[in-house]
């Protein structure tokens, strides 16, 4: 058999780059934009450790420089069609039954004041508050592949509060209101099912989890979720209940709220007495992946708020706890079944993980956090080049338009309204670990005219 050189290689990824971009290509209209699209995925996939626009032009295109840049930077190209193009490869790629669609954010270091968003805040990154901007992100993942497939800027109290600085860097009205992280979040669920992405499982952190509005809006769009929630959550024992309420005399007017026929306790509480049992959700490269685990049937306390009092029962939910080995206490609320077995509540809730590996590799491998603007709109389309490089990879990793059927995990149904009909058994297969992205970039793409 004869051995490919390593132009052979070099020209099957830039070919299979071209015909991979095509569709998306089509949503940017202008012929000049279409010229510098592929020239930007080139760029982050290619060799080179610095990813922002003077570096990278300096090695595709070192006499293009600032057509380059306008394209990223300054360019009004309306994003929306690249990003239903990638909401939908994400679909082809990982979406379905089996799917996860995992809710988080991540950081990007900054030195300065002015690039948007920019302010003093905790970055999970650097372990700590620190000056940084932050990014909601959406990804989808089934199994070992995640694929993301939106990130918004979070605009702290000190943007949304200097309309000045806003104009400066850019940013839309529409998005000059201050929304907090779980409305961010909540937009662009509504935009991925809008554009068809599909998952069964909802996952978020307790950054999310802990807002009562945030579950009770997961709740109202019919979507099964498991999010973390702090040890101090208040939550009811299954068998509450709230009388009727009557009037304290005969002349007196009736109380609007019930009181509840028992006390609310946190989370750590309710679960300090549970059987806790190890659990092994999943292979990692050094071998299983366990911890113990409890669940118990619950009432989070989220319902009305009487006036003085602490909130009335709500709706029913699992309370899961994590005992993990390095002696950590993690919580979580779902509402998963009351039939779902405890392994595949483990297995659901730690999905979760693939999405921090994807943030890591973008970082590292395609340059997310390399981006040297401080625009709004700069900062935008290279995160969304950086979600399409990342897509890109994991296309060429498949290696088919689906996946086999047993090479993912199941979560629970799909991201549409919930049936009434059992969610399907899991499967027992489970992925040794979240494989590295295949490098292109160790195949040098080759020089490219002007």
């Amino acid at each position: 058999m004869t051995r490919r050189s390593a132009t052979d290689e070099s020209t099957t990824w830039t070919d299979e780059l071209a015909r991979w971009m095509a569709p998306f290509l089509e949503g940017l209209g202008h012929k000049g934009r279409r010229r510098w699209a592929p020239l930007y995925m080139e760029g982050l996939l290619g060799p080179g450790d610095r990813k922002s626009v003077q570096p990278m032009a300096a090695r595709i295109a070192p006499a293009d420089h600032e057509q380059l840049h306008h394209f990223i930077a300054t360019s009004a190209w309306d994003p929306a069609p690249l990003e239903a193009g990638l909401a939908h490869e994400a679909e082809r790629l990982v979406g379905g039954r089996e799917a996860v669609l995992i809710i988080d954010d991540t950081s990007l270091l900054k030195q300065g004041r002015h690039s948007v968003g920019v302010a003093r805040q905790y970055s999970g990154q650097a372990g700590k508050t620190t000056n940084c901007q932050c990014l909601v992100s959406l990804t989808l993942a089934r199994g070992e592949v995640p694929v993301p497939i939106a990130l918004r800027l979070f605009l702290p109290q000190e943007w949304t509060d200097a309309p000045a600085r806003l104009r400066r860097a850019g940013v839309p009205a529409a998005a000059r209101t201050a929304r907090t992280k779980g409305e961010i979040a909540l937009a662009e669920l509504d935009r991925a099912r809008a554009a068809g992405v599909t998952a069964g499982t909802v996952l978020a952190d307790a950054g999310y989890g802990a807002s009562a509005e945030f579950r009770h809006a997961l709740t109202a769009r019919k979507l099964r979720w498991a999010v973390g929630i702090p040890y101090t959550q208040k939550v009811f024992p299954v068998a509450v209940h709230v009388p009727t309420p009557r009037a304290r005399s005969p002349l007196g007017r009736p109380r609007k709220h019930g009181v509840p026929s028992h006390v609310r306790r946190s989370a750590a509480e309710m679960l300090a007495g549970a059987r806790w049992r190890s659990v092994t959700w999943r292979r990692g490269t050094r071998g299983p992946l366990r911890a113990q685990f409890a669940a118990v049937r619950v009432r989070v306390a989220d319902g009305p708020t009487p006036r003085g009092k602490g909130r009335l029962p709500g709706p029913l939910a699992w309370l899961v706890g994590e005992r993990r080995a390095n002696g950590d206490r993690k919580y979580y609320l779902t509402n998963h079944p009351a039939e779902t077995p405890l392994r595949r509540l483990a297995a659901v809730i730690k999905a979760r993980w693939s999405c921090e590996q994807a943030h890591q590799q973008m970082k590292e491998e395609l340059g997310l956090d390399h981006f040297e603007g401080r625009s709004w709109l700069g900062l935008h389309h290279h995160a969304l080049f950086s979600m399409l490089a990342f897509t890109f990879l994991q296309h060429l990793r498949l290696g088919s338009p689906r996946r086999k059927k047993n090479a993912a995990r199941p979560a629970t149904e799909p991201l549409a309204p919930r049936r009434a009909a059992h969610p399907p058994r899991a499967r027992t297969a489970s992925p040794a670990s979240l494989p590295r992205l295949p490098r292109a970039r160790r195949l040098s793409p080759p020089a490219l005219g002007h």
